[in-house]
């Protein structure tokens, strides 16, 4: 195996201060070769990417178009530019990833190509309070969305090889929420994370971060809310229906299958055009989806007629049994329905 050689520091970045020539002099020092993408930032702050281009090479966006972009338009041009193999690194401009940690999370993905390497702050006590309180709720989100266990889902500070290029040039978003996509995709690809501990940096209370609290948390956690809306929506029409024939026919097992036959056909089409905006072909997809239909609903109907014999009222036993099936139903529709071809 080659062992990736060139070493690649993306950072993209918006109305910096001085810690980013502080930083880009720094990685100069060790032999990186720097990328800086100024997206779109104000006339003041020209100065610095200019300081700066003494040692990186400066691409701009004339207005700005967010995170995500910028990381893509970096990226497009190493992929363009640079011969392989090599190794990029992206980092924040505001100085809370170190020289040392930037180095360390490139050497760990020299060592394990296909992988994509995280550097894991430990988000203690001394951590800004929004900083806290956001990494532990997309923790945990993401935990119970996906199935993986990652730390720090919100760092920048992110190592790949040449090989992952491509898959981080296709993910979805413009802003924060690409981050968050990359992670949320990796299961899709049969890519590995690992995660490699830093020293946590917090500059001015991280007043420096132009990250939105409200805005780039919806964008982050709209796939997962798309979901959730989708299945509460085909929720609704599977209990509406069930409860009505149950009271017309008094028949679980008839009024479960025929309620989720419906429900199942709305929650399809949502999910494939609206929640995970799958390339997959209708009929491969529809089979796939038809094939987990089968599963819950035998799990379903199963755990339905338990909780009925033990005595629960049918319409309490239905939104358990419905909430126990939730999560096994996204990780499914995720890694198995919905799922692209690897790249």
């Amino acid at each position: 195996m080659t062992i990736p050689s060139k070493r690649i520091v993306l950072i993209p970045a918006y109305c910096p201060d001085k810690k980013l020539i502080t930083l880009a002099s720094a990685l100069y020092e060790m032999d990186f070769t720097i990328i800086v993408v100024n997206d779109g930032s104000k006339k003041e702050h020209h100065s610095i990417f200019h300081t700066v281009s003494e040692c990186a090479t400066v691409l701009v966006h004339e207005k700005n178009k967010g995170k995500g972009a910028a990381l893509k338009t970096g990226l497009e041009y190493i992929k363009n530019t640079f011969t392989v193999p090599y190794v990029v690194v992206t980092a924040d401009a505001d100085g809370q990833h170190l020289p040392e940690d930037i180095l360390l999370v490139c050497e760990k993905a020299q060592e394990k190509t296909g992988c994509l390497v995280l550097g894991s702050r430990t988000i203690g006590r001394d951590a800004p309070l929004r900083s806290r309180i956001g990494n532990g709720i997309t923790r945990l989100i993401f935990r119970l969305s996906t199935g993986t266990e990652i730390y720090d889902t919100q760092t920048g500070l992110r190592a790949f090889s040449n090989g992952l290029t491509d898959y981080m040039l296709s993910v979805d978003g413009e802003r924060y929420e690409y981050e968050m996509n990359v992670l949320l995709h990796l299961g899709q690809q049969n890519i590995s994370a690992e995660e490699v501990p830093i020293k946590t940096v917090y500059l001015n209370n991280n007043s420096s971060s132009h990250f939105n609290p409200v805005k780039d948390s919806f964008k982050i956690y709209r796939e997962i809310l798309r979901f959730s809306a989708s299945s509460l929506l085909s929720f609704v029409i599977d209990y509406c229906l069930f409860c009505i024939l149950m009271a017309l026919t008094g028949m679980t097992v008839l009024s479960n299958i025929l309620a989720r036959t419906v429900s199942a056909a709305v929650n399809f089409s949502l999910n494939r055009n609206f929640v995970f905006s799958s390339r997959v072909h209708i009929l491969k997809s529809a089979f796939k989806y038809f094939l987990l239909a089968v599963v819950v609903l035998t799990f379903n109907t199963c755990i339905l007629k338990l909780l009925i014999a033990a005595g629960l009222p049918y319409i309490f036993a239905k939104i358990i049994t419905e909430a126990v099936m939730f999560f096994f139903s996204w990780t499914i529709q995720r890694l198995f329905v919905f799922k692209e071809a690897k790249i």
